[in-house]
């Protein structure tokens, strides 16, 4: 299984990256969970444009906090670290449940 390495010289570093990569995460959700939404027409207009400029604002946040604690690196790290996690539990969920056997295939 991936472990995710956090660099202990530089805690602080470490823990901002991670709060960082955990933040960019649910962005994403959110805007999968939107985009979702609006193929349903379940929002207004209003609605839509409302949460367009949100998201984008937090983006925004996001990548300004980026590059001013200087943690790109570390962030694209975590997040292949953290994609890497994810697919082996779905993987070894898959392998444990009847039927899902190819999954990790």
């Amino acid at each position: 299984m991936t472990a995710i390495e956090i660099d202990e010289d530089d805690a602080g570093k470490g823990l901002i990256s991670l709060v960082v990569t955990v933040v960019e995460l649910l962005v994403d959700a959110l805007e999968r969970e939107a985009v979702r939404r609006m193929e349903y027409d379940d929002l207004s207009p209003e609605e839509i444009e409302r949460l367009g400029s949100q998201l984008l604002a937090l983006e925004s946040e996001i990548e300004r906090l980026k590059e001013s604690e200087n943690i790109e690196r570390e962030v694209e790290n975590l997040r292949g670290d953290l994609d890497d996690l994810l697919t082996d539990a779905l993987v070894d969920v898959a392998n444990r449940e009847p039927g899902l056997e190819g999954f990790g295939d």
